[in-house]
């Protein structure tokens, strides 16, 4: 130990010894000595460190004119070292020293000219003096020349001879100029661009410890720039950089942590060196550290951090940072929201030429958020991103042209557009691309590209795309029609939500289209949208309800859904809501409420609720009766195509109901109604022609309609098509095809056609006759209220037609004719009551009954009346009012009394002349005693002139029909030669008739026949026996 402290001292003494002979020599005035004595005192070396000593020797040294001691000198002016700094003195002695040979001094004072230090700033100067102090050697000054000449600095610029200087401090081991050349390299900077040389400059800078080279050379192993791919050699060189503090190195690094790029994934990491390179003032690095703490990458979610680092880069001008930083006072991420800052960043960023940002500024402008609304600003940014390739901004740019939103409308545009957007992917734009194709709108219509692009964002999982694909397989537009694919893309579509696909699924299963037929699962896919708000799904979902359809029926839920699709605006649901009030299905019945639900749709062009308005209008249902609205609302639904509602103005104008009555304009309705179809038009159409209503009588017509109606169901048409195949009316007589069409109509519930079907069986027409069939057809009339059929029906009771005879039955089917105003059952009904027929005989309700029958125009009724005193008092006047009644009708009895009435003056003033008249009406309708009695009249010349010959064709008549009064006069007629040619054979022919008629003048003049042999054998005891009218016969 003493030995080493031996030797230090000796040391120590050596080198203060040398100072002291240096010091001395200085003072002696040497310059080199002056300049290392100055050199001692700044550095301390065998003295005590003294600037200011130092700077006095460097003074001596410097203008004794040491260029070394003046450089030094001129650093001490600079730095202040040793005296007071001085810029201007620093200038000073460095231009002695450059001008002496020194290249630092030429270095430095090429810096002073170039930064203005302590001189006016000269680059021309600056670039000399770098150029001097290069020729000497010196690497740093090499550098800073190629510099000047890269950039035209003090020079012109010369990029080969800024390469020739880069080379020359790189080759003599200058790590920056080796980064700079490798740049050149790189980017062909003066010189042939070759990577790989950029990539071996790059590492032998990197190697050097250059940071920027080090960053530099792992970009080139990370995209393999002049040297092969190594994502491990990146991340190292990354790393190196990184660790000295450089802000890229340390950004870049934390990439590969988070993309896990030449090293194991370590998010943690990734977010501490972002954070580093952050702090350091990256802003690539802040907008990734705050991305970091906004989605809790590599470290916890702090929504106020990620704010915070979104708005450093946003302020130092990262259009980035800007856009996040937009996002964040819209959505109020970590700050309050501000939509007016939002808008104000927005514009920053796009400004900046941030294509998300002029997207998202656009939508302010086309929204007022934050700003106010001008459309035309919005089209201005959607056009920028457009233009420069955002998809989003293509589509919206074709929406603004399609809509003529701050432009002018132009579809062509806007599908061009809507193409960009599409061919670079928005399924949006895809979309409505599909649409252009599909509907021709900015291009020609062709189905099959409307096909294709909706496959696209389909595929892409599009569920509007997914929803208009099904259709073109469900209508096969622009591909083949394939229902069960268009169910599989409704159902993806409905997996995604929409609602309208939801919809058409369950409309698929509720139908087996594409599919099998499942109720349960339409009826879950009506729930869906119904849930959403879907107004059709809330419709159908309700006729699920109302029905039972997929689920249990329950009316009030129908009800419910009835109205929520209603209050939706359906005009179905609504229709439907005011039927349930209507009938009271699933609610309470409240017309008034009806009426307005019925109303809603009617205002909206429903033509169902315009019909069932016009029904609450024309029958006062929920609103007080109105004619004129009634037909108003029928003409509206008619004019929208509603057959009923056709069919019912047509009655309007047939019976003037809330217009002025015309047939003409009601035979067009009808026809209308007819021919969409409505088999109630058809019918009445067909009596239109049938009769002539407000157009040509046509039967053949008549009969056509008649058959569509018919054979649409319409038993009052099948009905009246029997008529007219029985009848030969309109077509060719076919009683086998009435008998058919009247079995449709019975079978339908027609009773007219049961009536008529009945008389078929009971006469045998257009089939076997069958009295039990018709007894049974008479009953379903007769049950169904058919007065006639409970007619046929009593008389089947009378007389044991098709059943066991009832006479009591018989009574009660008469008593229910009569009562329904039949006048043929009311005269058997009286004729019952009369004769105690079924029932206790009773004269009084018997007369009553025929006065009904009598009133009603039953002319048998009418006679009876008249004929009998039967249950009410005797009077001659009305008697022959009644027979006037029933003559006039044309019934042979009646006219017969009533002849009887003018030649007797019973109950009017006699008047031969009107009797001759009623008893020749009652003649010609076959009444034997009218023929009787106007055979008297031309035999006499009463109230007519006498005419022996007419006289004797009526007593042939009446005798022929079984008149034995007649007969007897025919015989005399005979026998006397009048009016016919004497004929004594035909008289005892006639007076044989008659006299076995029990008429005792005929008697008598046969017994005279036989006495006498007049126009027979002569046998007395015939004679005898005819005398005394003991004749048996």
């Amino acid at each position: 130990m003493e030995n080493i402290y031996s030797n230090e001292n000796e040391t120590r003494n050596s080198e203060e010894e040398e100072f002291r002979q240096l010091l001395k020599s200085a003072e002696r005035g040497d310059n080199d000595t002056q300049f290392n004595l100055g050199y001692c005192y700044e550095k301390g070396i065998a003295t005590i460190k003294d600037e200011e000593k130092a700077f006095q020797w460097y003074l001596k040294s410097a203008e004794g004119g040491d260029s070394d001691a003046q450089f030094n000198l001129a650093v001490c002016y600079v730095n202040g070292i040793g005296t007071i700094k001085d810029e201007e003195k620093a200038f000073q002695w460095y231009l002695k020293s450059a001008e002496g040979g020194d290249i630092k001094g030429q270095y430095n004072l090429a810096i002073c000219y170039e930064d203005g230090i302590g001189t006016i700033k000269d680059e021309e100067k600056a670039f000399q003096w770098d150029l001097k102090s290069a020729e000497g050697g010196d690497s740093d000054v090499q550098f800073n020349l190629a510099v000047c000449y890269v950039n035209g600095i003090g020079t012109i610029k010369d990029e080969e001879k800024a390469f020739q200087w880069y080379l020359k401090p790189a080759e003599g081991g200058n790590i920056k100029g080796q980064y700079n050349l490798a740049i050149c390299y790189e980017d062909g900077i003066g010189t042939i661009k070759d990577e790989e040389k950029a990539c071996q400059w790059y590492l032998k800078s990197a190697e050097g410890g250059n940071s920027d080279a080090q960053f530099n050379l792992a970009v080139c192993y990370d995209n393999g720039i002049g040297t092969i791919k190594v994502e491990e050699k990146a991340f190292q060189w990354y790393l190196k950089p990184a660790e000295g503090g450089n802000i890229k190195g340390q950004y870049n690094l934390a990439i590969c942590y988070e993309d896990g790029i030449g090293t194991i994934k370590d998010e943690e990491k990734a977010c501490q060196w972002y954070l580093k390179s952050a702090e350091g003032g990256n802003s690539d690095a802040q907008f990734n550290l705050a991305v970091c703490y906004d989605n809790g990458i590599g470290t916890i979610k702090v929504e106020e951090k990620a704010f915070q680092w979104y708005l450093k880069p946003a302020e130092g001008g990262n259009i980035k940072g800007q856009y996040n930083l937009a996002i964040c006072y819209e959505d109020g991420i970590g700050t309050i929201k501000d939509e007016e800052k939002a808008c104000q960043w927005y514009l920053k960023s796009a400004e900046g030429g941030n294509s998300d940002a002029q997207f998202n500024l656009a939508v302010c402008y086309d929204n007022g958020i934050g700003t106010i609304k001008v459309e035309e600003k919005a089209f201005q940014w959607y056009l920028k991103p457009a233009e420069g390739g955002n998809i989003k901004g293509q589509y919206n740019l074709a929406i603004c042209y399609e809509d003529g939103i701050g432009t002018i409308k132009d579809e062509e545009k806007a599908c061009q557009w809507y193409l960009k957007s599409a061919e670079g992917g928005n399924s949006d734009a895809q979309f409505n691309l599909a649409v252009c194709y599909d509907n021709g709108i900015g291009t020609i219509k062709v189905e099959e590209k409307a096909f294709q692009w909706y496959l696209k964002p389909a595929e892409g999982g599009n569920i509007k795309g997914q929803y208009n694909l099904a259709i073109c397989y469900e209508d096969g537009i622009g591909t083949i029609k394939d229902e069960e694919k268009a169910c599989q893309w409704y159902l993806k579509s409905a997996e995604g939500g929409n609602s309208d696909a939801q919809f058409n699924l369950a409309v698929c299963y509720d139908n087996g289209i594409g599919t099998i037929k499942v109720e349960e699962k339409a009826f879950q896919w009506y729930l869906k949208p119904a849930e959403g708000g879907n107004i059709k799904g809330q419709y159908n979902l309700a006729i699920c309800y109302e029905d039972g359809i997929g689920t249990i029926k329950d009316e009030e839920k129908a009800c419910q859904w009835y109205l929520k699709s209603a209050e939706g605006g359906n005009s179905d649901a609504q229709f439907n809501l005011a039927v349930c009030y209507d009938n009271g299905i699933g609610t309470i019945k409240v017309e008034e409420k009806a009426f307005q639900w019925y109303l809603k749709p009617a205002e909206g062009g429903n033509i169902k609720g315009q019909y069932n308005l016009a029904i609450c209008y024309e029958d006062g249902i929920g609103t007080i009766k109105d004619e004129e609205k009634a037909f108003q609302w029928y003409l509206k639904s008619a004019e929208g195509g509603d057959s009923d509602a056709q069919f019912n103005l047509a009655v309007c104008y047939v019976n003037g109901i809330g217009t002025i009555k015309d047939e003409e304009k009601a035979f067009q309705w009808y026809l209308k109604s007819a021919e969409g179809g409505n088999i109630k038009g058809q019918y009445n159409l067909a009596i239109c022609y049938d009769n002539g209503i407000g157009t040509i009588k046509d039967e053949e017509k008549a009969f056509q309609w008649y058959l569509k109606s018919a054979e649409g169901g319409d038993s009052d048409a099948q009905f009246n098509l029997g008529c007219c195949y029985e009848n030969g009316i309109g077509t060719i007589k076919d009683e086998e095809k009435a008998f058919q069409w009247y079995l449709k109509s019975a079978e339908g519930g027609n009773i007219k056609g049961q009536y008529n079907l009945a008389i078929c069986y009971d006469n045998g027409i257009g089939t076997i006759k069958v009295e039990e069939k018709a007894f049974q057809w008479y009953l379903k009339s007769a049950e169904g209220g058919n007065i006639k059929g409970q007619y046929n029906l009593a008389i089947c009771y009378v007389n044991g037609i098709g059943t066991i005879k009832d006479e009591e039955k018989a009574f009660q089917w008469y008593l229910k004719s009569a009562e329904g105003g039949d006048i043929k059952g009311q005269y058997n009904l009286a004729m019952c009551y009369e004769d105690g027929i079924g029932t206790i005989k009773d004269e009084e309700k018997a007369f009553q009954w025929y006065l009904k029958s009598a009133e009603g125009g039953n002319i048998k009724g009418q006679y009876n009346l008249a004929i009998y005193g039967i249950g009410t008092i005797k009077d001659e006047e009305k008697a022959f009012q009644w027979y006037l009644k029933s003559a006039e009708g044309g019934d042979s009895d009646a006219q017969f009394n009533l002849g009887c009435c003018y030649e007797n003056g019973i109950g009017t003033i006699k008047d031969e002349e009107k009797a001759f008249q009623w008893y020749l009406k009652s003649a010609e309708g076959g009444d034997i005693k009218g023929q009787y009695n106007l055979a008297i009249r031309y035999d006499n010349g009463i109230g007519t002139i006498k005419d022996e010959e007419k006289a004797f064709q009526w007593y042939l008549k009446s005798a022929e029909g079984g008149d034995i009064k007649g007969q007897y006069n025919l015989a005399m007629c005979y026998e006397d030669g009048i009016g016919t040619i004497k004929d004594e054979e035909k008289a005892f022919q006639w007076y044989l008739k008659s006299a076995e008629g029990g008429d005792s003048n005929a008697q008598f003049n046969l017994g005279c026949c036989y006495e006498n042999g007049i126009g027979t054998i002569k046998d007395e005891e015939k004679a005898f026996q005819w005398y005394c009218g003991e004749v048996n016969w």
